[in-house]
């Protein structure tokens, strides 16, 4: 029996190579094994091991590394120097978070060496990008685990703390206690500083008469929850509570505000720290924090090398509501105000040629479903928003995935998958591509993916010009055992999939998938809430690490990169030495992945137009807009005309 094989990729694109028939009968139905049990499993693996196969469809390999350096990794970004930071965190463990054992590792995939490197907060869903200079901004986390309904055994809510001093700010410890006008008292869990109030004079309505000073009190908002566990605690009514230890004027300046007291479900709460990760000292160096904290926050780099944050739960568990967006200045190691702009927590948030932001509308779970969820184009300089129309299962949008299609210069991004609102059970299969370069963007259908309804895909662009989506489920959290052990190859130019060789490791929620400077992905992660489909027995956090290396690893002898220079300008003609040059299609600009709950917005592809060649050489030329070219490393590939890649050159993009 010979099964119809899938196209590897769009004609002209890439060589085809020809299977014999024992390969061709497993690659079936998307990639699956065609024949079961203990003999079948034998034959496919001497099947998806044949270099035809490989040549055709790709190759995974599976590393587990030694206990003592496995991590929980929910955050990865690829590093100048080629390692790759995984941030755990607590791990969404709350026994790590209880313990302060918070984690970070450092794992070299071309040595397979590993290093935890210390980490001094709990960066467990924070928000991360790279600088200019190829430091790893990460910013946010976790500062409270949530307690969920039935659990919550002390009341709590949140206290506005209010100083009517103008003199001077106040700071109150974590553990301060606040008490109710009927002796009830609670008990903060961080530690809170107050703003001095303000003070206005306005001027007299007459010569020489009295003018009026108005005093308006700081305030600055702490969770806090009842000094002791009880139905007794609960306060459904709006009160002020004095401040322990206060007397005196004090005491009537500085006070608590609260507008209830509940044992309703508490969410996760978020952290003001941020840090800049040294890759030359493998270590976090702390900056300023940010005025608001967040848990789930978004981090997306300007063309001036500043960063956009916005979003995420504040530090009692409410999400932020979009006059709190910030933008923080590497140059100067400061924050600053952006303009007010409300999105659900983790939103798709992709810098354009333009200068604006596109809202893909894809996100990663906390907001209502009726607010924050059109995509669109923002500008930052007059806080205008261009809603983007035409997508399909628009409520289903929740832990999609997004991407900047390659080459960057077409403007066109791409929705794949996703679900709904919160727990829902619901998945897509639509995928959508708004085009950007025109006055008027819309979205126009894609393919649906071969897989179905998918949440949790990962998506990464590579050096061929097409894209790689691995992973996923159709349910919640990978809820009755519904991840996809499936992954496909997108082809912009077709507007079509192929399908790639299949994982073994499922991946969901917390998973996370990227390109290396080789070629090569690699794929981390997974946080299935069941191991089994009945969903009674937990799943515990997927630490395996898995590395594909596309079709085109297998095409013959890749082309080479022999010297180029460390840095580039935007603008400016680029020289660089390769012994292939006649064989050279395209060169090409990749930055470097900074990924977390399947939303990464800082890959990008941009297409360097070659300008001459001799034997031995390409000069091309870097575009001259940093918001196509936004400062920072990218990784150099040259692609010849098999689609098969250069091992990549880090260059620095200056402006």
């Amino acid at each position: 029996m010979r099964i119809k094989r899938s196209r590897l990729a769009a004609p002209g694109r890439t060589k085809r190579f020809a299977l014999g028939s024992t390969v061709a009968l497993v690659v079936a139905s998307m990639n699956a094994p065609a024949v079961l049990g203990f003999a079948g499993d034998q034959y496919h693996h001497y099947v998806i091991n044949q270099p035809g196969y490989k040549a055709e469809f790709g190759h995974w390999q599976t590393l587990v590394l030694p206990t003592a350096f496995r991590v929980n990794a929910i955050h990865a970004t690829l590093l100048r120097t080629g390692k790759i930071l995984i941030i755990a965190g607590s791990g969404n463990d709350q026994s790590s978070f209880d313990a302060g054992t918070f984690k970070s590792l450092l794992f070299d995939p071309v040595r397979n060496s590993y290093k935890l490197v210390p980490t001094p907060k709990d960066m467990f869903c924070g928000g991360h990008t790279s600088l200019p200079d190829g430091r790893v901004l990460v910013a946010g986390g976790t500062l409270r685990y949530e307690q969920l309904d039935g659990a919550v055994k002390k009341a709590a809510g949140t206290m506005r703390v209010r100083n009517e001093n103008p003199d001077g700010p106040r700071t109150f410890p974590k553990g301060t206690t606040f008490t109710a006008p009927d002796g009830r008292a609670y008990v903060s869990t961080a530690e809170v500083t107050v703003p001095a109030a303000t003070k206005t004079v306005t001027p007299a309505s007459r010569p020489g008469g009295p003018g009026k000073v108005t005093v308006t009190a700081g305030e600055q908002h702490v969770f806090v929850e009842a000094a002791a566990e009880g139905k007794s605690y609960v306060n459904d009514q709006p009160a002020q509570y004095a401040i322990k230890g206060l007397t005196g004027v004090d005491a009537d300046n500085l006070y608590g505000m609260a507008d209830r007291m509940s044992l309703d479900k508490q969410d996760f709460q978020g952290i003001r720290s941020a840090y800049e990760f040294n890759p030359d000292t493998e270590t976090y160096e702390q900056v300023p924090d940010m005025a608001y904290a967040r848990w789930y926050p978004t981090l997306t780099g300007l063309g001036n090398g500043d960063v956009v944050t916005v979003s995420g739960l504040d530090d009692t568990g409410q999400i932020l509501s979009g006059n709190d967006n910030e933008v923080y200045h590497p140059a100067t190691k400061t924050w600053s105000k952006a303009p007010d702009r409300y999105f659900p927590t983790y939103p798709s948030l992709f810098l354009t040629a333009a200068g604006k932001l596109f809202y893909s509308g894809s996100n990663a779970g906390y907001g209502p479903a009726d607010r924050g969820r059109t995509p669109g184009l923002w500008d930052l300089r007059d806080n205008s928003f261009q809603a983007v129309q035409g997508l399909r299962d628009g409520d289903r949008l929740e832990t999609s995935s997004s991407v900047l299609l390659p080459p960057a210069q077409a403007q066109k991004v791409m929705v794949l998958g996703g679900g709904g609102v919160g727990e829902s059970p619901l998945s897509t299969a639509r995928t959508a591509v708004a085009d950007l370069s025109v006055a008027q963007p819309k979205f126009t259908a894609g393919p649906d993916l071969p897989a179905g309804g998918t949440r949790y895909l990962n998506s990464v662009i590579l050096p061929d010009d097409t894209v790689f989506t691995t992973g996923g489920s159709s349910d919640y959290r990978g809820k009755h055992r519904s991840d996809l052990l499936k992954a496909q190859t997108y082809h912009p130019d077709s507007n079509s999939f192929t399908v790639a060789a299949a994982p073994t490791v499922g991946r969901d929620y917390h998973s996370e998938a990227l390109l290396l400077p080789d070629g090569r992905v690699v794929v981390l992660g997974s946080n299935p809430l069941f191991a089994d489909k009945a969903d009674t027995e937990p799943a515990s956090f997927e630490q395996r690490i898995e590395i594909y290396s596309p079709a085109y690893l297998y095409h013959g002898t890749r082309p080479e990169l022999t010297a180029a220079p460390g840095a580039v300008q935007l603008g400016n003609a680029v020289t660089v030495a390769t012994p292939d040059s006649a064989a050279i299609a395209t060169a090409k600009l990749i930055r470097p992945s900074s990924v977390t709950h399947a939303t990464d917005v800082e890959q990008r592809s941009v297409a360097l137009p070659i300008t001459a060649r001799t034997d031995g050489g390409l000069t091309f030329t870097v575009p001259g807009n940093p918001n196509l070219v936004p400062p920072g490393w990218y990784m150099l590939f040259l692609t010849d005309h098999n689609g098969t890649p250069s091992k990549a050159s880090w260059v620095q993009v200056k402006p």
